[in-house]
């Protein structure tokens, strides 16, 4: 029989690895990363930013499959917000994306809302609360682009509430979830983003956890984020500041939310996701081993 806590899958992504962009400088290779990710037993990857890693599928499978890696989900960032004039520019994206995530085997396509300021000047780029036309309009989308994905690709879109975008806080994430269709919006539960806006994770999961099909595993640093707040930073001098923490050193705890995830005995992943760029090259490869050996410790 199967139990409760076999059903969570522990992976990790190229954001535990300094990996933000499909090419920088300052990020490690590709190949290190997959090397590594292995090295500190991890089973499962996310594709990360769209080019990071290879996009011809042969290729990528057969890199994954050397170091017995399988893909959970591939990521598209989204400004839906903005209703169907910005349909036809966002579909090209997610297109290219949902080809690979689906070649690669995984499920799921984890939808990252837009920034309403810049992550990295603090430009301000629109009002940081919506409409109630845009509220529609992002529902709408958001299902739109759920039914599109799921017949053309059979990929599941979880949608993941993010710092500096609209989809944030327990009252907007309970309002997006509230206005869109069980059915076809899932959503990705980012433990660290969701305290970084003031949400207990715990408390989500037991309110929708139907509506959970997907988990980021991740913590922030209270203090520092107790400045980030003071200091109104954005959110890539926060991360740049060390706001995400390698556990267990932060909030939220990670047992109560894996046992709560548990609870709801369905299948899940559970990503682990270290924000840390940028950063030194020689960083992520001990933060990751000890991490996959606290989650151990939590049995998962």
């Amino acid at each position: 029989m199967t139990t409760a806590k076999t059903r969570i899958r522990i992976g990790s992504a190229p954001d535990s690895w300094g990996v933000w962009f499909p090419d920088d400088p300052r990020q490690v290779p590709w190949s290190r990363f997959l090397d590594e990710v292995a090295g500190a037993g991890y089973g499962w990857i996310e594709l990360g930013p769209y080019g990071y890693l290879p996009t011809d599928p042969a290729r990528l499978a057969d890199e994954t499959a050397r170091r017995n890696l399988r893909v959970s989900a591939g990521t598209v960032f989204t400004g839906l917000h903005h209703g169907p004039a910005v349909w036809d520019t966002t579909w090209e994206h997610v297109a290219d994306v949902a080809e690979l995530t689906r070649a690669t085997g995984a499920g799921h396509l984890v939808v990252i809302p837009a920034f309403w300021r810049d992550d990295k000047t603090g430009e301000v780029l629109e009002s940081s609360t919506l409409s109630a036309a845009q509220w529609r309009d992002l529902a709408a989308q958001t299902e739109r682009l759920a039914r599109e994905v799921r017949e053309r690709y059979g990929l599941r879109i979880v949608v993941h509430p993010h710092a500096d975008t609209h989809i944030d806080s327990e009252e907007n994430v309970a309002r997006f979830l509230d206005a869109t269709d069980p059915d076809l919006v899932s959503l990705c539960l980012d433990t660290g983003h969701y305290a970084y806006c003031g949400g207990d994770s715990v408390k989500l999961i037991e309110t929708y956890g139907e509506r959970i099909g997907y988990l980021h595993l991740k913590q922030v640093d209270p203090d520092i984020l107790a400045q980030v707040h003071a200091e109104e930073l954005p959110f890539g001098p926060a991360v740049a500041r060390g706001v995400m923490c390698e556990p267990p050193a932060g909030v939220p705890a990670l047992e109560p939310v894996l046992a709560a995830a548990q609870a709801l005995d369905v299948d899940l992943f559970a990503i682990v996701e270290q924000d840390m760029y940028p950063c030194d090259p020689d960083r992520p490869l001990p933060i990751a081993t000890r991490t996959r050996a606290f989650l151990r410790s939590c049995g998962a």
